[in-house]
């Protein structure tokens, strides 16, 4: 019989999360281009790949990758207003949808034909086309993949994500894009919020880059389901008992994440909640993202290259695709 951890058991590795935020968010301070949760997981990477992760902070480190990470999916409803996305206007919103759509169905084959596992392209295309960490996490409770699975997809994440906040600001200007078309373009094109928001602050178009980026976010929900619905029927599983307990289609705390933006939507929180609300979950995340980069050792991702491969593909897929919507655009 395996004894669950017992709560005391958790605080090593919640204390170490605790002091790489604040690492992270001390970084954060010096170098703005850098966002907590970047600098938190490139740390708790760093420190994996060096060693220095031992048994004892486990069980902390696994309660907060968890459970820490879906508080923080849930309070990033709470940044989502809908009647900001649909303002945006139907052609922004088709561009988005659009690479966000076909990154996800090709991303995978392309694994396929790589030899990666179902569940490592599966987290890729989820993590590149949607919302980064946030949708790897939602994808991974409901489909069949391992942690290291995770793992990859994470650091695929924040390799090509992070080298966009560099890369497409500069590519935007050699191309001729517009402000508007930049915005747009990092909306739709770019992993996590936080590097979004990042091409946004650096380049004047913060608003409408953080808005197309949360109409994608908005995607996580319905996409997730309908995978999971998906998956079910092509493999149910063999012999298994009628009573058997299966975890839902759309797990918990992504039905909160829907309530939360249901909530945000009406315009009834006070300024002070939708303010705090993203430096909240910006701790949060930072916390959640040190405590996954702990599972990415940067030696076996090398020796094994292509799920890094798999990222640089589904990243050209999904820029090249919002960037032939983008130039329709006036």
């Amino acid at each position: 019989m395996v004894l669950a951890p017992s709560k005391t058991s958790r605080l090593p590795g919640i204390a170490a999360c605790a002091l790489a935020v604040a690492v992270s968010l001390a970084v954060n301070r010096f170098v703005p281009g850098l966002s907590p949760a970047t600098a938190a997981v490139a740390l708790g990477s760093a420190l994996a790949s060096a060693g220095a992760i031992h048994a004892p902070l486990r069980p902390g480190l696994l309660f907060v990758s968890r459970r820490v990470l879906r508080a923080a999916i849930v309070l990033l409803g709470l940044q989502i207003a809908m009647p900001q996305i649909l303002a945006l206007g139907w052609q922004s919103l088709a561009v988005s949808a659009a690479a966000t759509g076909l990154t996800f169905v090709l991303t995978p084959l392309a694994g396929r034909r790589l030899g990666l596992t179902s569940g490592t392209s599966l987290l890729v295309a989820t993590g590149v086309s949607i919302c980064g960490a946030s949708a790897i996490a939602a994808m991974h409770d409901s489909a069949d993949s391992s942690d290291d699975d995770a793992a990859g997809a994470l650091a695929v994440v924040v390799l090509y994500g992070s080298a966009a906040i560099v890369a497409m600001p500069l590519l935007a200007s050699w191309l001729g894009l517009s402000h508007d078309q930049l915005g747009v373009w990092a909306g739709a094109a770019v992993h996590e919020v936080a590097q979004v928001a990042a091409i946004g602050a650096a380049s004047g178009v913060l608003g409408t880059a953080v808005t197309v980026k949360l109409g994608r976010v908005v995607l996580l929900a319905p996409i997730v389901a309908v995978t999971t619905s998906l998956r079910r029927r092509a493999s149910p599983p063999a012999g298994a008992p009628a009573t058997r307990t299966r975890p839902p289609i759309v797990p918990l705390f992504v039905t909160g994440f829907l309530a939360m933006v249901v909530v945000r939507s009406t315009g009834l929180l006070p300024p002070v909640v939708t303010e705090n609300v993203p430096a909240v979950t910006n701790v949060l995340m930072a916390a959640a993202l040190f405590a996954l980069g702990t599972g990415i050792d940067l030696r076996k991702l090398l020796k094994g290259g292509r799920v890094m491969l798999l990222g640089g593909i589904a990243t050209g897929l999904i820029g090249v695709i919002s960037l032939a919507g983008v130039s329709l655009l006036r």
